[in-house]
Parts: structure tokens; C-alpha cells; sequence
């Protein structure tokens, strides 16, 4: 399988040096959301804290190394994981109900009120991988974020896939994922190596092959889009050798946010002396002073400079709104 479309196994455990304490917070509906917390012993009313949003079906301690790199440089952080994967995942997924909408309405939407409570006062940001950037949307207090960061964010419509695999991938995530959910009542991506365990409504919505997010199966249910309200400072940072983020589905994501101030940073990995770095590589230590810089960038000031980016500033560029249709 090709690296660049292929999450990596997750760590067992969190970084070494990590500072993080787990906690459990009930989403909207109750059930229970697992997660980990970063906090600075002194509340500082101009100290952002940062909700990490994972990516479709990847563990929250993916992320920790990055959260660890955030903590050090004066953010308060918080990880979480949606229901039915890693820390929040009770028993067999078989039957289980979730979807995209209730990662987004449900879990993310407690996880603001979270932040709200824990750190009373502070502003709060959002690093948001692949899906979830569409779930920093979904929230009902979304007009409380203040910084969004996004990374390779979409929500996997299969004409905006990469054109030179555009037909495995489609056969990969449209016709072989959710037929082998059909089969077991759930994708189970641990024996095959593809991602975490993931719930069947979760499979559904990716899989649909529809142009828009209100068309997905959960989409449909929500009514009216929560998007418009979030009017943060957008960052969407996409790799030119993602073949889930190309610019027709980081701008699909985007239009979506319409009432939000957007740029758009897209990077080549030769940018910063690379061969390749995909739509997973991001959140990797190994990045911790060519990339992860940038996101820190926004969220401590809203602005990047060409010093901060390293890289040509003709690779930045303001996303004017475009149609979802």
C-alpha cells in the first residue's frame, strides 16, 4: 500500500515526557468521551487552549507528541477520542451507532463545553486533522472557537481524490470498506492493518459518494449545518502528495465556513527536504522544526510570516468562497 494514504499504527503509550491526565467527560447525549489533558499550573486569561481533533478513526495519542510540542511552548491542550475509538471505545463495535454527525454535534460539541468550564476565560483554538477540521463545524458553540489550524481537511468526496490514484482509492475506501463492514457489522481496520476499529455509521459516511456533506447519511439528518457559525481565523495547511487533501477537497471543506477569515498554506515536501509526507506524516516528531512551526504560528497570533513558513510565500494564498454543488 501506498504510505501516503495508509495511517500508521498508533502508539501504545504516550509520549515519554508527556504531562498529560486522562479524564472522561459525557458528550451531549451521555455516553461517555475519553481524552487527555495538558494544563499549565497557572491560569493565564491570554493562554489559548487547543482542541485536537482527530483524523477519521486514529487514535487521540497519535497526537500527543504534538500536543506535547504545544504544552512546551505555553498552550494548554486537550486530545480526545471520538465514540467507539481508542480511549472511548466499551466493548464490540458490532451494532454500535455512530457517525461522522455524532462525532462532530455529539463529542467534539462536549469537549468545547469542556474547554469552556476547565479553562474559564481562555480563548479557544482548534487543530483539526482530516475529518477533524469538518468536525470543528459541527459543533452547536462553535462561535467560541477563536484559531482553527486544519490538515489535509475533507471529508473524502472521490473526484477530489489525487487523479493518479483516484480509481484504487475509490475501490479501496467506497467498495472494499463498506462491503467488509457489511460482512462484520463494523470495519475492523486492526486486522487489516487500515485504521482503528470503526463503527459502521462512520463507514457509511465516508463511503457515500456524494459532493456534499449534508448528503452524507448523517448529514441529511442534521437539517440545517452548524458551520456558519464559527467565525474563527481558519488556517488550512495541505500537502501537495496527500491524495486525500488536493486543493478541490481542502476548498470543498472550506466554502463551508463561510462566515470565517481563510488561508490556505499548501506545501511540498521538497519545501522543506523531503521526498514525501502524505496526508498522515504531519503530526510526526520528526517535523517538529520544519512544520509543526506554521501551526504554532497561527495559533499563538493568527499570522504566519515567510521566516515562520520556511518555504516560498507564493505558496500561501487566501481561499475565496466556492461552491459546495
Amino acid at each position: 500500500m501506498n504510505l501516503n494514504d495508509t495511517p500508521p499504527r498508533m502508539p501504545s503509550t504516550l509520549s515519554e515526557r508527556s504531562r498529560s491526565e486522562p479524564f472522561k467527560e459525557p458528550a451531549t447525549d451521555g455516553h461517555p468521551i475519553s481524552g487527555f489533558t495538558w494544563r499549565h499550573p497557572r491560569t493565564d486569561l491570554e493562554r489559548p487552549v487547543v482542541i485536537i481533533n482527530a483524523a477519521t478513526s486514529l487514535r487521540c495519542r497519535y497526537y500527543s507528541r504534538f500536543a506535547d510540542y504545544l504544552f512546551a511552548n505555553g498552550l494548554d491542550v486537550i486530545t480526545y477520542d471520538y465514540r467507539g475509538i481508542g480511549e472511548s471505545r466499551n466493548g464490540s463495535l458490532r451494532g454500535f451507532k455512530a457517525s461522522w454527525s455524532d462525532w462532530g454535534v455529539l463529542d467534539f460539541e462536549a469537549i468545547l463545553r469542556r474547554a469552556q468550564r476547565e479553562f474559564p476565560g481562555q480563548p479557544i483554538d482548534v487543530v483539526g486533522h482530516s475529518f477533524g477540521g469538518c468536525a470543528a463545524g459541527l459543533g452547536a458553540s462553535g462561535a467560541v472557537i477563536r484559531r482553527i489550524v486544519t490538515v489535509g481537511a475533507q471529508f473524502a468526496y472521490w473526484r477530489d481524490y489525487q487523479a493518479s490514484g483516484r480509481w484504487r482509492m475509490l475501490a479501496k475506501w467506497h467498495v472494499v470498506m463498506p462491503l467488509v463492514t457489511a460482512l462484520f457489522g463494523y470495519f475492523p481496520g486492526q486486522r487489516l492493518g487500515w485504521l482503528e476499529d470503526t463503527p459502521a455509521g462512520v463507514v457509511r459516511d465516508w463511503s457515500t459518494p456524494t459532493p456534499t456533506y449534508e448528503t452524507r447519511p448523517s448529514g441529511r439528518a442534521l437539517g440545517e449545518l452548524p458551520f456558519s457559525r464559527v467565525t474563527a481565523q481558519l488556517l488550512a495547511i495541505s500537502i501537495t502528495d496527500d491524495p486525500f487533501g488536493t486543493v478541490p477537497a481542502i476548498e470543498r471543506l472550506l466554502a463551508y465556513y463561510s462566515n470565517s477569515d481563510r488561508t490556505h498554506v499548501r506545501i511540498a515536501p521538497e519545501d522543506i527536504g523531503e521526498k514525501q509526507i502524505g496526508h498522515f506524516a504531519f503530526f510526526r516528531s520528526e517535523y517538529q522544526d520544519r512544520l509543526w512551526p506554521i501551526a504554532l504560528a497561527w495559533l499563538q497570533s493568527g499570522q504566519l510570516t515567510t521566516d515562520t513558513l520556511g518555504i516560498s510565500p507564493n505558496l500561501r494564498f487566501n481561499t475565496p468562497p466556492r461552491s459546495t454543488t
